[in-house]
């Protein structure tokens, strides 16, 4: 039984090297058009030697002394026949080498015939081309088992129907002919170190180019959450701190006035909430490690996944920093054309950077928020009347502006802040528009 299954097994394995013999183990190979240049040129080379040798050697008689008092007779193809001959068998070998590395396979089997064809007398005809369609589908050859069965059966083809008695290279070449593949060797070999010193290199400086791209991108990531943490948590929280100190004021006096207060934090506090889920988002994927199918995730799934706040929520921005006890008013000049989502986002942190400033260092001025919509740009403007520092004026610290500024710089908008003749302060963004 193990004999029989072993049998099968190797049977399958015979069968599957005869069907893999059919198939390339790889794409055929492209040449360049130096490639394709140097192969004919070696083919040209070849060829002039071989039918030149061909020629001169016609109608020649060879004798060689292969023992004391004993000669050997060499003949050699003569006449125009046989002088024709020759030089068909040299083109033929010579030619097929232009092709040897497209058709490796093709080559050696041409080369091989022609070279069995070949009469001892003159096999250096044939031979030179054969050596070369031998090492060709060698190594070009995508037919890996049919090379491997091809070879053996061209070379013993060849080696067996040759005899000893005239040397197809003559003795003083012999030297030669180790000492060229020695150095090709080692050329070959030290051309492939450099080549691989070279790669390993360029290797080193791409991964240290993709870990400074990394970190770059890490920093700049990094900047665009501080710039949301900072947005929203400064404005919401500066319009709660004010309520609740409002709140604490009146709560013996008006306790509903006391309450509205607290209302009104609690919805900056609901606010707040809401767009700090946004920033969240991009931290986290939305859902990742948090328990699902409650109403509950639902709610919040829901929040994370809505948009980020433009230029339609301005009125509900006002409206909140109005309940906060800062009187503004919201103007929209021109006709309101679209406007791409990260150009809504960046004016909506303008205004609400501006007015949280205004609340933090204006308290009891009153404020003005225009948004003019111009052919070529996008003009926003929050001005306020001045008035005195509020108790969260001291925690400033200049970053919001900075961090407005970078924002517009990427859509080539600008941001002018400064102190206004009239008296209190004034914000404008400019923000260049695409022609439609």
């Amino acid at each position: 039984m193990n004999v029989r299954t072993t049998l099968e097994r190797l049977g399958g394995l015979a069968r599957e090297a005869v069907r893999d013999a059919r198939f390339p183990t790889g794409p055929p190979l492209w040449l360049s058009r130096r490639a394709w240049q140097f192969d004919v040129l070696v083919a040209l080379t070849l060829g002039i030697t071989t039918v030149y040798y061909g020629i001169d050697n016609a109608n020649n008689i060879v004798v060689r002394e292969i023992a004391p008092d004993v000669v050997y007779v060499v003949p050699r193809p003569s006449g125009p026949g046989g002088m024709a001959f020759m030089v068909i068998l040299a083109v033929i070998a010579s030619s097929a080498v232009a092709l040897r590395r497209r058709f490796p396979l093709t080559v050696l089997c041409i080369v091989t015939a022609a070279v069995l064809a070949t009469p001892q007398s003159v096999l250096r005809l044939t031979f030179y081309a054969f050596v070369i369609a031998v090492y060709s589908a060698a190594v070009y050859s995508p037919y890996r088992v049919a090379t491997l069965a091809a070879l053996p059966v061209s070379v013993l083809l060849v080696g067996t129907s040759r005899d000893s008695v005239t040397p197809i290279v003559p003795n003083e070449y012999i030297v030669l002919l180790i000492l060229v593949p020695m150095a090709g060797a080692a050329l070959g070999l030290r051309t492939w170190k450099l080549r691989t010193d070279e790669g390993r290199t360029r290797l080193s400086d791409l991964e240290r180019e993709q870990a400074e791209a990394l970190r770059r991108a890490v920093e700049h990531e990094r900047s665009r959450i501080a710039r949301e943490l900072h947005d929203v948590v400064t404005h919401n929280v500066s319009v709660m701190v004010i309520q609740a100190g409002a709140a604490r004021k009146i709560m013996k006096t008006a306790p509903e006035q006391a309450g509205e207060a607290l209302l009104a934090v609690e919805a900056g506090g609901r606010a707040a909430m809401t767009e700090l889920r946004h920033v969240m988002g991009l931290l986290t994927m939305a859902g990742e490690g948090e328990p699902t199918g409650g109403a509950g995730d639902l709610a919040d799934t829901g929040a994370e996944l809505a948009p980020q706040p433009g230029l339609d929520q301005l009125d509900t921005l006002v409206g909140r920093v109005r309940d906060a006890g800062l009187p503004v008013d919201l103007t929209v000049t021109g006709p309101p054309c679209e406007i791409p989502p990260g150009i809504e986002l960046a004016v909506y942190r303008v205004v609400q950077e501006a007015l949280t400033n205004t609340v933090k260092h204006a308290s009891g001025a009153t404020a003005s928020v225009s948004v003019e919509y111009g052919p070529e740009r996008l003009r926003v403007e929050v001005t306020d009347t001045g008035g005195r520092s509020g108790a969260g004026a001291a925690t400033g610290n200049g970053r919001g502006l900075i961090g407005l500024r970078e924002r517009l710089a990427v859509y080539d908008g600008t941001l002018s802040t400064g102190r206004r003749l009239t008296g209190g302060y004034r914000v404008e963004a400019l923000i260049p528009l695409e022609a439609p």
